[in-house]
């Protein structure tokens, strides 16, 4: 479970005002940060088959999310995706 302060900062990485909460790329920062979490937690847990569900369903949820974000303004997603380390 994601705590207030680690939201808290991946809210601050990439909003775009100060009470941004609701653009795409700080739903995509709260996201990335749920999945390393969810990841860290399959690694030893690995048949919690629920947490691999709701792993790949934010997954799906952030790419569409990021999907959206490249066809409306793709310098905010090229710095997203930076930020947040996606691509290579």
């Amino acid at each position: 479970m994601i705590t207030a302060d680690n939201k808290a900062k991946a809210f601050a990485l990439t909003q775009t005002h100060k009470d941004d909460v609701g653009s795409p790329q700080a739903q995509a920062s709260v996201l990335t940060t749920r999945i390393k979490e969810i990841t860290k937690h399959l690694q030893t847990n690995k048949q919690d088959n629920t947490a691999r569900r709701g792993l790949i369903q934010m997954v799906g949820k952030r790419k569409g999310l990021l999907k959206h974000l490249e066809s409306k303004d793709f310098e905010a997603y090229k710095k997203t995706v930076s930020t947040l380390k996606l691509r290579k």
